[in-house]
This record gives C-alpha cells, structure tokens and sequence, in this order.
C-alpha cells in the first residue's frame, strides 16, 4: 500500500535538523543530470542561503557532535551485542569518529562560503523579496549563462564545504529515525494524544489515499495528533471520524 510520510519535531534542535535536511536536499537536486541551474538556480541559492542562515544562527555544529558523541558511545555498547552485524557498525563507528574530528576543526570549512565574493553579493539581494531578477544582479544572469559543466562543479564545490555537516546530519537522523518502529492504531474521533517523555521526533504513515492528514502540537512531555480535512469554504476542518495511522515514536 501506498503512504506519504509525516515527520513532527518535538525539540527545537530536532527542529533544526529537518529543515537543514530539507534545505541540503533542495540544494543537491540541482546536481541532477538533467536539470540546468539555468531553470533551478532560484532554488539551489534559496536553500544554500537558508542553510548559511540556519547554521549562523544556531549551534548546529555543537549541538551535531554532542550527539555524535552519544552515538559514538551506543556504538561502542551496541558492538558487545552477540550476533551484532560488526560490519555495519564498524562503518557507522568510523564515519561517526571521522566527523567529530572533522566538526571539532575550529574554523569550519563552510565559513569560507560567507567570504566567497559572488555568493556574498547574491545573498545580499536574496534576502529582498524580489531582489534577484537579472537586471538586479547582471552579475548572476552572466554567471547562469557560462559552461553549464562549469558552473555545477563550482556548485559542487560550494556544496563540499557542507559535506561534514549535511554527513553529520544523515547519521545522526538515521539512528534517531531507527529508534521505533511503526505500529497501526486507529482513534475514533480524528484524534490522538499520547505522553512525549524521552522523544525526539514523531514519523506518521498514512494511506496515500486518505482523505485527511495530521497537524501535530506538543513538546517533549506531551504530544496531540488532530487529523483534518481541506476544506475548499475555510481550508481545513476536523476530521471527526474513524483515523487509521501508523505511528512511530522517536
């Protein structure tokens, strides 16, 4: 059966972390093979400009290898399991171990983004609704219009020098996302409440032919799912009727 997947954060940090993974995801669909920066550049400098910003205004990098260093330690714990598959935690151990080092670096590679003269001069004008039309930045028109090859190894390379924190990222919300399972529950009224100790990150499966979708409110002691229909008259409106989810706890 077909489903969409819904992810609800329940910490701001967690919070953080989505957002970069969608920004990173934005950011490297433009190295698709059949998609010219030409078309897709307006999304490649929105999520590139949006990851800056993030990482700027928060300790990611901190807050990063904290839980990489919990993660190194599970590790470690979970190497001592018989039957364990050591190959695999072994890899996840190294890369693991290879990104605190390279996060601990106290210049992080990806401020050299902040002194790159062409990106500076984009971001500037990013940042106003409107402001990167060609005859605003005549500077961006004649870069779009160089070798296409040219121009997304530049993009690669920019994006190199956020591979440690968009690795660190992907281990980190890997095993977060890997601490439950999903289990089917069904609520009568479109509704479901549930205590939030100790969790991180809520994942809700439903049919892809559903009618209704979730909108989740809480924080880490206590959480709601309320399930709502479109609605063309008042956009949306409660679903007070028999809900099949799956549910995953994190």
């Amino acid at each position: 059966m077909s489903t969409v997947l819904y992810e609800h954060p329940l910490n701001e940090r967690i919070r953080n972390y989505l957002k970069l993974e969608q920004f990173f995801a934005q950011a490297y669909s433009c190295l698709s093979g059949d998609i010219s920066i030409l078309t897709s550049h307006q999304v490649f400098f929105n999520a590139l400009f949006s990851i800056l910003d993030t990482l700027e205004r928060n300790d990611t990098r901190g807050d990063l290898i904290k839980d990489l260093e919990k993660l190194e330690q599970n590790l470690v714990v979970w190497s001592k399991i018989p039957d364990v598959d050591t190959s695999a935690l072994q890899k996840n151990l190294s890369e693991t171990v290879k990104l605190v080092s390279h996060l601990r670096i106290p210049r992080p590679t990806w401020w050299l983004l902040k002194e790159d003269k062409l990106l500076s001069c984009l971001k500037q004008r990013f940042a106003i609704q409107g402001g990167s039309s060609s005859f605003d930045l005549p500077q961006l028109h004649f870069w779009l219009h160089q070798d296409q090859v040219q121009i997304k190894q530049e993009v690669q390379q920019w994006l190199n020098l956020l591979s440690d924190i968009s690795s660190a990222l992907a281990i980190v919300l890997k095993f977060i996302r890997l601490r439950a399972e999903f289990e089917s529950i069904e609520v009568d009224s479109g509704f479901y409440q549930d205590n939030g100790e100790g969790l991180l990150l809520l994942r809700i499966k439903l049919a892809k032919d559903a009618a209704y979708y979730p909108t989740v409110s809480g924080n880490k002691f206590r959480y709601s799912i309320r399930f709502m229909l479109p609605c063309q008259h008042t956009g949306r409106r409660y679903a007070n009727q028999a809900t099949v989810f799956q549910l995953a706890r994190c």
